[in-house]
């Protein structure tokens, strides 16, 4: 399953299943699972691991080294890539730095579209889409089923939370709350996701509690703390609620409002 023109370093791990395409230039301490096929023109330099299934279109480069200064060569970092993840067209996702916790993580089930970048330490989690030309600073955190739209830039240490979404070409400087839809340069709330979350099977009663934090967070011009004292208030044990406050408080860049 490895096209003749592509080179592979012997000491690399490919699955028996795995597809190299070709023209492919595969370095040692790289590992392919099962059932994953690598386009045409792929550079994937190591230590990298991937895992199963995924599809990795062409003239995509995986574990370069960092576009960090501090990077210094010969840094034990790496690059992990879990399962069914999607990286379209001339995406380039860098290994990680020691300083920074020497691993940049692709989760499972992402869908990384052409021309986007991750950088050096970034942590994707699981079911998130990454538009065409995204592009993620250093140090970056995804949780889960967000969505980045096209031409959007992150920050160095932003977070984005849960079921957020961010439109065309926003730049995100600060922390994303979970649920929320961001816009603008540099981006600002706009408003709850509903169509994310309605496409992931929340309820109406659901979205309407979160509506309700939504509007105690950003609408009423509450100081923040007081804002999540509140919607603790009226949300005790409520897992959303919590999520959204532990996000918020857990920020070191501040959250965008």
């Amino acid at each position: 399953m490895i096209h003749d023109t592509a080179v592979v370093d012997p000491a690399a791990d490919i699955a028996p299943s795995a597809e190299i395409g070709p023209w492919c230039l595969i370095g040692p301490d790289v590992r392919i699972g099962p059932g994953t096929r690598v386009g045409a023109h792929c550079v994937i330099e190591g230590p990298t691991t991937i895992g199963r299934d995924n599809h990795i279109a062409a003239f995509v480069t995986l574990g370069s080294i960092p576009q960090d200064k501090k990077y210094q060569p010969g840094e034990d970092t790496r690059l992990e890539i879990g399962d069914h993840n999607t990286i379209r067209e001339y995406c380039s996702i860098n290994r990680g730095t020691e300083l920074g916790g020497s691993v940049t993580r692709i989760g499972h089930h992402n869908w990384i579209m052409a021309y986007c970048h991750i950088a050096h330490d970034c942590l994707i989690g699981d079911h998130n889409v990454l538009a065409n030309s995204t592009n993620l600073a250093g140090h970056v955190e995804i949780g889960a089923r967000a969505t980045l739209g096209g031409y959007t830039g992150v920050h160095q240490f932003c977070r984005i939370g849960d079921y957020s979404f961010s439109s065309i070409a926003s730049i995100i400087v600060k922390d994303v709350p979970p649920f929320v839809i961001v816009d603008g340069n540099t981006a600002r709330a706009r408003g709850l996701n509903r169509v994310g979350l309605r496409r992931n099977g929340f309820s109406e009663a659901e979205m309407s509690e979160l509506k309700r934090i939504y509007r105690t967070f950003f609408r009423v011009g509450l100081a923040l703390e007081e804002a999540l004292h509140n919607i603790e208030q009226a949300f005790p044990n409520h897992s959303h609620a919590q999520n959204f406050v532990n996000f918020v408080r857990g920020s070191s860049r501040g959250v965008v409002r």
